[in-house]
């Protein structure tokens, strides 16, 4: 019973360590999803495994359009491999202005988005291909934009609340 306590005590400590996307709130350049996941982008970035060594890099091409207030960004990704992943993201505003709704054709449900000063953070499950299956896994999308054509991202990817990887990229949009 008492290492049972311990435990809950230690998920309930780590669960509240996340940095909430309202410390950025003052951080400039102020990143507004309109402006920049507008036009063409490329993106360029590592997929590290568990344990953190880097497993495969990637380049990729973004194009990002709005129509009447709902944001496309289309993705197009190169892996070291060869490999070749596509991904539709829609961006549509959330009622209460406080930030998006995102979908894609692989994140199961509704992704939350949160834009705050210079940062925007994303929580979904995304569905990737395992073996000859798939699997679900929950992803914390950390952006932070650092110029007016610089955004860098780092994505936390969990099952079951482990760590199963991690992916970093750098977003720069072109003129």
């Amino acid at each position: 019973m008492k290492s049972y306590f311990l435990f809950v005590v230690l998920a309930l400590l780590v669960s509240g360590c996340s940095t909430k996307i309202d410390v950025y709130e003052n951080n400039k350049p102020v990143f507004i999803a309109e402006d920049f996941f507008n036009g063409p982008l490329t993106a360029h970035g590592i997929v590290k495994n568990r344990s953190g060594k880097v497993i495969r890099t990637f380049n990729a091409t973004l194009e990002g359009s709005w129509n009447e207030g709902v944001g496309l960004l289309a993705e197009r990704f190169v892996f070291d491999d060869g490999e070749v992943q596509f991904r539709n993201w829609t961006l549509s505003p959330e009622p209460n202005n406080n930030g998006y709704i995102g979908g894609a054709e692989d994140v199961l449900g509704d992704a939350q988005i949160l834009t705050a000063g210079n940062a925007m953070f994303i929580n979904y499950t995304l569905v990737i291909p395992y073996n000859d299956t798939t699997i679900d896994v929950q992803v914390d999308d950390r952006m932070y934009l650092v110029s007016d054509k610089v955004l860098i991202n780092e994505s936390k990817l969990t099952k079951w609340g482990f760590d199963v990887g991690e992916v970093v990229l750098t977003i720069i949009k072109s003129d």
